[in-house]
């Protein structure tokens, strides 16, 4: 059929008498026609639309990967097992017989003990944190990470015996770096919330066991109980002998508690020592890596950034103008990710010289110039005669012999000034004062540290080895006085 004159796609005129009309179509319809005619004839000449891309399903989640499966994979590589060697002298009471009648003594081979435990590594340089009954004794300690075959040695820096905790240093490669944990905030606890039990106990891989938080105050049951912690940490995670030592972890895969015990006789019930404990602890053993330095400001490790919770009065941090709740921000140009190396950077900067420190206070930033000294300038004997009334002198080895003293642990007395809180005390020539508060005197810094953290008129505790005389031979006997300072 011919149209001339006419576009695809537009109404074309025709007569009224046409085709159309005679079937009842008008022109509009016509045009209407002619319209879908040519939309179809496009569709034919381009072919048929094409269809859409099919979409990738979307991802699923695997369920099995939830909080704290991903709180382990944060926390494992941390988590460390320690093996312990110790030598132990064998002694038998008929050799003894022998050897005090005849002079006679049969050499005996020393037995060697193992024991295996757990610990967290809590600074990437290499330090670790254990319970100070897996390690005290050893002769030597190693230490295995979950991603190498081979352990490696490590020395013992402290042993807390109070609060059951120590600190090691994994004798690593000089530029080696190890996985480091982070710690929770002191007293951020939720009673109830999800807790993970981590440990490696035989060196074979990690272990893992969840609970909840039972309670964040639980007291020692037993009268006789020797550790010193206030408030326990109660989970009914299980804990086995073998994850003493390992951490004690939230959903976040922050460090709430180290593992510390297993109630006897209950079933389920395990503690954990709280980690403002533990961080005040490693705050303390890290006093003497200044090499008698002082600066006189503790640290809160769980804190980020770092943060002043104590300072000693007089020291230089306190006449420097720092403040409690004081963040650290830098030491001179660098910027302490942790306290330790806080501490190495106090260490580095030396004694005498100004130390810029950047805080923030109260949301304002500010500089602040301390100068360390020191310490034997100022914790020093002459203070300690000042606020007890007593000459305290070390007890050195030959000291103690030329005394017929049968120890050299402490510091002895050797003169008690009349009237003094010494002499009210009861104090004598020859006593060996061995703790102030609980805290080891060894030296007549620690002595003088003790003195100095009480005010006027305070009590403190001394443990003491005295002596006494009963006419015929001197006892020696451990003892406790109360002194109130002056």
């Amino acid at each position: 059929m011919d149209f001339p004159n006419a576009n695809i796609g537009s109404s074309v005129n025709v007569p009224m008498n046409s085709h159309f009309r005679k079937r009842g179509m008008n022109a509009s319809g016509a045009g209407l026609f002619w319209a879908a005619f040519g939309l179809a004839l496009t569709a034919a000449a381009w072919g048929p639309p094409a269809a859409a891309a099919p979409q990738p399903p979307a991802p699923q989640a695997d369920v099995r990967r939830d909080a704290a499966v991903e709180a382990v994979e944060r926390m494992m590589p941390s988590v460390v097992n320690i093996g312990t060697e110790t030598v132990v002298e064998s002694r038998d009471p008929y050799e003894d017989f022998l050897q005090d009648f005849f002079g006679y003594r049969r050499r005996r081979q020393p037995q060697t003990e193992y024991s295996r435990g757990s610990g967290v590594i809590i600074d990437e340089t290499g330090y670790v944190v254990t319970n100070d009954h897996v390690v005290r004794g050893a002769t030597k300690v190693w230490v295995k990470l979950n991603d190498q075959p081979q352990p490696l040695e490590a020395d013992v820096l402290a042993l807390k015996r109070g609060t059951d905790l120590a600190l090691l240093k994994i004798k690593g490669k000089p530029d080696q770096r190890f996985v480091a944990a982070r710690f929770a905030q002191d007293d951020d606890l939720l009673l109830g919330e999800t807790v993970l039990a981590l440990g490696n106990p035989f060196g074979l891989g990690g272990s893992v066991s969840k609970g909840i938080l039972s309670s964040k105050s639980r007291r020692p049951t037993q009268s006789d109980e020797p550790l010193d912690i206030q408030d326990w940490l109660q989970t009914d995670a299980a804990v086995n002998p073998g994850n003493s030592g390992g951490p004690l972890i939230n959903l976040r895969g922050e460090v709430i508690g180290i593992n510390v015990a297993v109630l006897r006789g209950g079933q389920g019930i395990s503690f954990a020592i709280p980690i403002k404990l533990v961080a005040e602890a490693v705050s303390e053993i890290f006093t003497p890596e200044l090499d008698g330095l002082w600066f006189g400001a503790r640290l809160n490790a769980g804190v980020r950034p770092l943060q002043i919770q104590s300072i000693e009065k007089d020291s230089p941090a306190a006449r420097a103008g720092l403040k409690v709740g004081d963040s650290i921000l830098s030491v001179g140009e660098d910027v302490p990710r942790t306290f330790i190396e806080m501490n190495r950077l106090l260490l580095a900067a030396g004694e005498g010289k100004d130390i810029k420190l950047r805080i923030k206070r109260d949301g304002q930033v500010k500089d602040v110039v301390v100068r360390q000294v020191r310490e034997e300038t100022f914790f020093n004997a002459e203070l300690i005669q000042k606020r007890l009334g007593a000459s305290l002198q070390k007890l050195t080895p030959k000291l103690a012999e030329s005394l017929g003293v049968g120890t050299t642990t402490g510091l002895i007395v050797a003169g008690v000034e009349k009237g003094s809180p010494a002499a009210e005390a009861k104090l004598e020539r020859r006593f060996i004062i061995q703790a102030i508060d609980r805290q080891p005197t060894h030296t007549i810094v620690a002595a003088a540290r003790a003195l100095h953290a009480r005010g006027k008129g305070e009590k403190v505790t001394l443990s003491l080895v005295a002596e006494q005389f009963d006419g015929r031979f001197i006892h020696s006997y451990i003892a406790t006085t109360e002194a109130m300072l002056r």
